[in-house]
């Protein structure tokens, strides 16, 4: 064979080998990669290494213009795309009517995150059933009955889960499981309380004491500042209102609209008082955002602020970061003997698969790893190792304070809770040492559940929707003027006057049909 036939011979078996080579690393990248479906991995107990196959981008709409995480990006979401192969392209909404706009025009995304809009969305020509989905393409995917009953509608159908739901006994058996920081609670400056002599406050009337202590002595002092969203929460329940003032209470087994519950009336004198004895500000009734109580607070210009039981904790942070040295501490969770808390919630969000969804498969399989053990503590913790480790006694040990905003939401945690559950969600309560947890254990003593009362849901397009909304709509707009009253007398015609009003769009209708359909559906929970 001359050189150049050895020349051939060569090339050619350098060629063969090469594609030997080539052919078998891709056999050891694909079986490392994928399943016996060709989807991603979901074994839990391994770093998977990077998928051969780009991640399946899916758009998102939130739909809660405060959401503080507006980006996927971060630890957490990184994990979660790592485990499921699905990214997410998010939408956070610009205001409460953007999103009926959507659902109007038909310009949905793939997913929509929602707690405003849930029954609208549970409708078969706007969502895909989550039943169906599951049927189809995760059968493995088990949800609890209780959960199914809560939200499936009159076609039968369920479309979504909330999170931050557990029943009286799953919060039972967990022992570290106190709630979510969805309880209202009201923090005051320490420095300044010890300029007045550390003044008690144990009672309502102790607080509007203090209260007119500091108009007194610091004139330019904002007394008591209130997050727009939990303007009412915290005084309904030291009043012993059993509800919001759109939702419904129950006495002896009959239910009624709270608008008419005896001790609302006492609930709109006392906010009154606040804003007649100069505590509060009228303009905080017409708060653009959320955030002009905390700037209010965390620079000095307010003494007492109204929000979350994290509010403490949350503005010590705050202060601290931007180089201020007073503290806030937490008032009493109860300030009245007639103090309650109804826990009639079904959970706060949920996520719904849209029609215009692109790939209904990867969505629903996306939703059932983040409701597994592993997800659900990803979703809420963090990172396990990285973030938390697991206590034997039952618990995460946080490597982090969850108060410090800035840190939770800037690695993503607990903001892509698209489905989980009050009892993992209440563990991230559990730090001891702080504030809140010390709150929400106080809390217990005088939380009552009754989630029968969550069930009495109108349905889409129905007639009680309809008149629900108008009288909701109604009473938004005329409670301002009870609480912006010149005097008592004023305050209480004005309070007559809504109920009058309700009663005139046909409140007892509304109820009647409450009534009906909770005798209906209060045996889920039996």
């Amino acid at each position: 064979m001359n050189r150049f036939g050895k020349k051939k011979l060569l090339l050619a078996t350098l060629a063969v080998v090469l594609v030997l080579a080539l052919l078998s690393a891709c056999s050891k990248n694909d079986a490392g990669n994928q399943g016996a479906s060709g989807e991603p991995s979901p074994n839990p107990s391994s770093e998977s290494a990077p998928s051969a196959k780009a991640p399946i981008e899916l758009s998102l709409f939130i739909d809660a213009p405060w959401y503080p995480v507006k980006e996927w990006k971060g630890p957490v979401a990184e994990k979660i795309t790592e485990k499921t192969g699905v990214k997410l392209k998010v939408t956070v909404a610009t205001d409460d009517k953007q999103l009926p706009l959507m659902i109007a025009s038909g310009d949905l995304p793939d997913l929509v995150f929602t707690y405003a809009q849930v029954d609208r969305l549970s409708d078969s020509k706007l969502s895909y059933p989550w039943n169906e989905l599951i049927a189809k393409y995760a059968p493995d995917f088990k949800i609890d009955d209780t959960r199914i009953a809560i939200h499936t509608m009159d076609d039968g159908n369920f479309y979504t889960v909330r999170n931050s739901f557990a029943t009286q006994e799953e919060m039972a058996k967990s022992k570290y499981s106190l709630g979510s920081d969805g309880n209202p609670g009201i923090a005051v400056r320490e420095d300044i309380l010890k300029e007045l002599g550390n003044p008690p406050i144990q009672t309502l009337d102790d607080f509007l004491k203090v209260l007119g202590m500091v108009k007194a002595k610091y004139p330019d002092m904002i007394p008591l500042t209130m997050d727009k969203e939990w303007i009412e929460q915290y005084f309904l329940q030291q009043s012993g209102v059993e509800g919001l003032l759109d939702g419904w209470y129950e006495r002896d087994g009959k239910v009624d609209y709270v608008l008419r519950q005896p001790e609302t009336l006492d609930y709109f004198k006392f906010m009154n008082s606040l804003y007649r004895n100069g505590f509060i500000l009228a303009e905080n009734f017409a708060y653009t955002n959320d955030q002009i109580d905390d700037q209010y607070a965390t620079s000095g210009k307010a003494f007492a602020h109204s929000h979350t039981v994290s509010v403490a904790d949350s503005d010590n942070i705050k202060v601290k970061n931007s180089g201020g040295s007073y503290t806030f501490k937490l008032l009493p969770s109860a300030l009245s003997d007639k103090t309650i808390s109804v826990s009639s919630g079904l959970g706060f969000a949920g996520t719904f698969i849209t029609k215009n969804n692109k790939n209904p498969e990867a969505s629903i399989k996306f939703i059932q790893y983040l409701a597994s053990d592993e997800g659900k503590k990803l979703t809420m913790f963090g990172v396990e190792g990285e973030h938390w480790t697991w206590n034997e006694e039952g618990y995460p040990n946080l490597k982090y304070d969850p108060n410090d905003a800035d840190f939770v939401n800037g690695n993503g945690i607990k903001w892509w809770y698209l489905y989980n559950d009050g009892v993992t969600e209440g563990m991230l309560s559990y730090v001891p040492g702080t504030q809140k947890t010390q709150a929400l254990m106080d809390r217990k003593a005088f939380t009552v559940y009754k989630p029968a009362l969550g069930l009495i849901q109108t349905q889409p397009d129905s007639p009680e929707k309809t008149l629900k909304t108008k009288i909701d709509e109604m009473v938004k707009n005329e409670k301002v003027k009870i609480y912006l009253a010149k005097s008592e007398e004023e305050a209480v015609a004005n309070y007559e006057n809504m109920v009058k009003n309700a009663e005139k769009l046909g409140l007892q209708k509304l109820v009647d049909w409450a009534n009906e359909t909770y005798q209906k559906k209060k045996d889920l929970f039996k």
